[in-house]
């Protein structure tokens, strides 16, 4: 198993659409897709207030690879992102890791 942390940087007062679109539409899409949500969160004290994260399971890269193609070129999800970023991007930029396990204890 292997974990992708995602953090989108909201554009100026926009965190409240990003977590509204994510709760709204991107958690329906994902789950109809396969795709294994963790949890999200947003920053209470720390270096950034704007910022949205949330984490991802996957089996494996190449399930990532598949999934999120699929994600990308989904209908659903392309009419809800024009929609909401009509205005303007509700994202400035997007921070992406992988995370891999190093302590197999915390987890038995």
């Amino acid at each position: 198993m292997i974990h992708e942390m995602r953090i989108y940087h909201a554009a100026p007062k926009k965190l409240g659409h990003v977590v509204q679109r994510f709760e709204n539409h991107t958690i329906g899409i994902f789950k109809r897709l396969g795709i294994r949500p963790v949890g999200c969160w947003t920053v209470v004290i720390g270096e950034a207030n704007d910022q949205f994260i949330y984490i991802l399971e996957w089996k494996n890269l190449a399930e990532r690879e598949e999934k999120m193609a699929a994600f990308m070129k989904d209908e659903e999800w392309q009419t809800v992102w024009a929609e909401t970023d009509k205005d303007g991007p509700l994202v400035r930029y997007t921070t992406n890791r992988i995370l891999q396990p190093v302590l197999t204890t915390l987890t038995q």
